[in-house]
């Protein structure tokens, strides 16, 4: 039987423990953020608190009060945009593919990055209430959407002591690749 670690927003020291590969599940308050979300807190400041704060790579969609779809996206495009928000403490970053060796870097000893499954945008929008928005004028996509969560699934990707089964996937995946079709 597989067990599953409950946390819970606004996150501490519990992430440390954390370990690449481990289920978990994420309730609490989350805050929406892709590229245009990032640079426009690079410039004009962070609009939430970022202690112990878990920020989720997705552009979801929104009708009145209702989050109707929200899965994530890849991650890697945020890479150049991320040291900032670990730096005034963050404490998880959620998306789906992976983040750079330098990010994981980054998260040595203060945070980790949890995966969540692509393709299920509706289904985790089951698990979600709206509470607010900031920088609505980026439009829907762009603006960092606080949102409530209710135990959704997600797996450690990356651990606060660097291990990433993102990276080591893709070490096996070229051995075999190798081994197989070597001249």
């Amino acid at each position: 039987m597989v067990t599953s670690r409950n946390l819970r927003t606004p996150l501490g020291d519990e992430v440390l423990d954390l370990r690449a590969g481990e289920q978990v599940t994420l309730s609490g308050i989350v805050y929406t953020a892709r590229d245009e979300a990032h640079e426009r807190m690079m410039k004009d400041g962070i609009p939430f608190d970022p202690r112990g704060a878990a920020v989720y790579h997705c552009g979801p969609v929104i009708s009145g009060s209702s989050v109707l779809a929200a899965g994530p996206t890849t991650s890697a495009r945020m890479n150049a945009l991320t040291g900032f928000l670990l730096d005034a403490g963050v404490r998880a970053l959620v998306g789906k593919g992976g983040m750079s060796p330098a990010v994981a870097g980054m998260m040595r000893g203060r945070a980790v990055y949890l995966a969540c499954t692509g393709g299920c945008a509706v289904l985790a929008a089951s698990r979600m209430t709206l509470r607010g928005v900031f920088f609505e004028d980026l439009g829907m996509a762009e603006a960092i959407w606080a949102i409530e969560l209710d135990h959704l699934p997600l797996v450690v990707g990356i651990d606060s002591c660097g291990r990433d089964i993102f990276s080591e996937v893709g070490e096996r995946a070229k051995l075999q690749f190798t081994g197989q079709f070597s001249t």
